[in-house]
């Protein structure tokens, strides 16, 4: 069984990079968005999906954010293995989650993004929080 890589399919943000990623990345990862998923099967809640981007591996813990971009990458045939073995050098952590959860708080309003994007805390909803928050 390949690797899963779960997003969120309602936001039209995560879309278009997931379009990217299928044009750009190869993987033998699956790509599906968390509410199309057999979760239980991936050993993931949909907590854990509203929270972050996952990636899961069969045998493996979960890795969820920028880690799991990371581990997406590095899995790749392409240019971009090398993006994914930087984001795991030591440290990295102590910029890719702050990025992650900036660009999770704002995804609607970056290229893509509608106000159907938009996480709790940000100027267009304070609504629970649909989609990538890190842990």
């Amino acid at each position: 069984m390949p690797a899963t890589f779960v997003y969120d399919g309602d936001c039209a943000f995560c879309t278009r990079c997931v379009e990217f990623i299928r044009r750009h990345v190869p993987t033998d990862a699956m790509i599906v968005p968390w509410h199309r998923a057999d979760l239980p099967a991936l050993g993931l809640t949909r907590e854990q999906c509203l929270a972050a981007v996952q990636y899961v591996e069969p045998g493996r813990p979960a890795l969820a954010g920028p880690n799991a971009i990371e581990a997406l990458l590095r899995a790749s045939r392409s240019v971009w293995r090398p993006v994914g073995a930087a984001l795991g050098l030591p440290g990295a952590g102590l910029v890719s989650w702050p990025v992650y959860r900036w660009i999770a708080r704002h995804r609607h309003q970056l290229p893509g993004g509608t106000a159907a994007c938009a996480v709790a805390g940000s100027p267009v909803t304070r609504e629970r929080p649909r989609g990538a928050w890190g842990p």
